[in-house]
């Protein structure tokens, strides 16, 4: 009556598989799935105050204030919103306060953006109206130069630092 007999399972229903009680349940991977980047911008909002670096892969929307570094794919900064630090940035929209360097491939400053830094850049837009209390420097784009050919020494060029004789030496008169 109390003895434990198998029962079998009818082909019907499901067999639930359970581990049995001396076996540790097996752990999920930390491998997460890779996210893809959100078309909608994260937004930080104007009763917001932020301390402390904000990084995204994504874009941007500030409109409360930040007190930190930004590093972000495409950065809005609203009308009242102020930011106390670095930005970098492919693009940066400034409509804002900005307290702190700038770089960015492309910056816009709105006729209400106020600026207090340098801003690099490769391509600048400033509105009439907007203030600016700093450098403005382009950013050097690396050039590759070609590679040439070696030049092979000349023996007869006595000023040639490969030739046997110094520029000082002279050849012997004959």
């Amino acid at each position: 009556m109390f003895s434990k007999a198998k029962t079998k399972s009818s082909p019907s229903s499901p067999a639930l598989s359970v581990p049995p009680r001396n076996e540790a349940p097996k752990a999920a991977p930390l491998v997460q799935p890779a996210r893809k980047a959100s078309s909608v911008p994260s937004i930080i909002s104007a009763d917001l105050r932020i301390e402390g670096n904000l990084f995204s892969d994504g874009d941007l929307q500030i409109d409360g204030v930040v007190q930190g570094d930004i590093s972000t794919n495409s950065l809005t900064l609203g009308e009242g919103a102020e930011v106390n630090g670095t930005i970098r940035a492919d693009s940066v929209r400034i409509c804002g306060t900005v307290n702190g360097k700038v770089e960015a491939k492309s910056v816009t400053l709105a006729k209400t953006a106020l600026l207090n830094g340098d801003v690099v850049h490769e391509t600048l837009a400033v509105e009439a109206g907007a203030s600016i209390d700093g450098h403005l420097r382009r950013m050097e784009i690396p050039v590759q130069e070609p590679v040439a050919d070696p030049v092979k020494p000349d023996p007869l060029n006595k000023l040639d630092a490969k030739s046997p004789l110094s520029p000082k030496e002279t050849a012997p008169a004959e």
